[in-house]
């Protein structure tokens, strides 16, 4: 299977996932400022390094649960940073559904031109590097939204979640070869 098949195979199940929360909950996550958002993929991503330490778990959903969670928020993130202050709250699951997308079309074509680039380095990295990675870009939106989103040099808080998506992926694709720990 191709990396594109496999990256797909990953987000889909992730979107069937959100796309059903967004039935039972509707679009609660539209009341999250940035902030929230990275503190929500932030608990999670503490949660599997505690896992990764610690080599046990006391609460059920397992490492590729929050490995969903973290891409799935980070759509999140860059779907708010996209939308007017103006839009409204609720918006309908068909409304929510080409904005997942768009978010997850842009995520790929980034992923495949950097895998161009590095060659796909991802596959010889660690579950405990891709966790490290996504706490790094946490901590780097926290000081972009600190320093009132203005960056001298670096990228700004999009970039950042569109590479906690794509570890995000990554991580889950290597869940899925049975290369690292569900």
């Amino acid at each position: 299977m191709t990396t594109e098949a496999q990256y797909r195979q990953v987000v889909d199940r992730c979107r069937d996932t959100f796309l059903k929360k967004t039935a039972d909950y509707g679009t609660s996550w539209r009341v999250y400022r940035t902030i929230s958002v990275a503190d929500q993929i932030f608990i999670k991503a503490r949660r599997v390094r505690t896992i990764q330490e610690k080599k046990q778990r006391k609460v059920e959903d397992g490492i590729r649960s929050e490995f969903e969670g973290m891409l799935n928020y980070a759509v999140i993130g860059l779907m708010q940073l996209r939308l007017p202050e103006s839009a409204p709250e609720q918006l309908s699951a068909e409304e929510v559904q080409p904005l997942y997308d768009a978010v997850i079309t842009e995520a790929l074509a980034l992923m495949q031109d950097k895998n161009h680039d590095y060659g796909e380095a991802w596959r010889d990295m660690s579950q405990e590097s891709f966790t490290d990675l996504i706490l790094a870009k946490l901590l780097r939106i926290k000081q972009i939204i600190a320093n009132q989103g203005v960056t001298i040099v670096s990228e700004g808080i999009d970039a950042n979640f569109y590479d906690i998506l794509n570890y995000s992926a990554f991580a889950l694709i290597l869940i899925s070869e049975g290369l690292h720990e569900k």
